[in-house]
């Protein structure tokens, strides 16, 4: 067989997409270095190297490996679970304001996540496994409720209205979330207040292992599925004559983002505009071709989120910035640019 030749324009688009990718992943390296250092107490890279090698002292094993290590892996999980999320709901609805906080996704976890906060006082490890299931739970009800008031038999998945229908649901949602927030207890409030403004507040390896399965499972199936999503962009019209079951399609890519979703949720809070901006700027950086969008979204989601995480742990020493406020400073202006230019 003859081997394809690509043109010159295609080889210099590849090479521009390696290096992206490639310059994500050395910054993500970069910043989990960093990330590390990061504290309260200073660990200096000599002092990294021997905990690493497992020649540090006791302090600095607690430290490094209870504390800073499973909230670094649980950013990295939960940044690019949010931005691929973003990314598939943007797909399925084609519309570029899409994503799991305003679709009400993310308020139908938190949801879940509050009454089970306001009904369970025990500190045990069983909520950090319990916890993304429920989370799923709700994500999954808000998702299932925004899909059939948005869908109509002859006319499939309309962007507008699922776009209008989400923001509608979300406002009910937060509604009963605030109803529900008054009866709880001051210690439950403080915690579902932090919760509220995107704080990573699982820290150890059990929410590391509660969160895992899900990321493990659903980013590789999204993947799978990048030709599927490059179909489903193209307008339901045009799926359907290149032989794609556009209805089955749509539910199970549904599915998984509401899985990434909800189960990110649960560990991380509310960080919103992640699932927006991120899918935005890969655009920007690899084009639109599912195949290579999808990576580098969930490698731009890991970074900002580690970034914005490891900011908030050391503008305010020892204090802490939530994620998410941090996430919100950049997110808010470049959702109004959207909004600008969706007009």
């Amino acid at each position: 067989m003859r081997s394809i030749e690509l043109s010159p324009a295609e080889l210099h688009k590849r090479r521009r997409n390696t290096i992206v990718v490639l310059t994500l992943f050395v910054l993500i390296i970069l910043t989990f270095v960093l990330s590390m250092d990061t504290g309260f107490i200073r660990l200096s890279p000599l002092d990294l190297l021997r905990t690493l090698s497992g020649s540090g002292t006791d302090q600095q094993d607690l430290i490094l490996f209870d504390f800073r290590l499973p909230r670094i892996v649980i950013s990295i999980l939960i940044g690019a679970g949010l931005a691929v999320s973003g990314c598939v709901l943007q797909a399925i609805s084609r519309n570029a304001l899409a994503d799991p906080g305003i679709l009400g996704i993310n308020a139908g976890a938190g949801l879940a996540v509050l009454t089970f906060v306001a009904f369970y006082s025990s500190t045990s490890s069983a909520p950090a496994f319990m916890l993304p299931i429920l989370a799923w739970i709700g994500a999954g009800v808000a998702a299932l409720l925004v899909f059939l008031i948005s869908f109509r038999k002859h006319q499939g998945l309309s962007s507008n209205r699922l776009l209008m229908n989400g923001i509608a649901v979300n406002s009910g949602i937060s509604a009963l979330t605030i109803v529900i927030s008054l009866r709880l207890n001051p210690e439950q409030f403080q915690f579902v207040s932090t919760w509220m403004a995107g704080s990573i507040w699982g820290k150890d390896w059990n929410f590391v292992l509660s969160l895992l399965p899900f990321i493990v499972v659903l980013l590789p199936f999204v993947f799978y599925k990048a030709h599927t999503a490059n179909v489903l962009n193209l307008g339901n019209a045009m799926a359907t004559g290149l032989g794609a079951s556009v209805n089955r399609e749509q539910l199970l890519l549904l599915a998984a983002a509401v899985g990434l979703a909800g189960s990110c949720v649960a560990i991380s809070g509310s960080i919103g505009f992640v699932g927006l901006i991120i899918p935005h700027l890969a655009r920007r950086l690899v084009g639109a071709r599912y195949q290579i969008l999808l990576p580098t979204t969930a490698l731009a989601g890991a970074l900002l989120v580690l970034a914005a995480d490891t900011l908030g742990r050391w503008v305010f020493q020892p204090s802490e910035i939530p994620a998410g406020l941090v996430v919100a400073v950049i997110g808010a202006p470049y959702f109004m640019y959207l909004l600008v230019r969706a007009k």
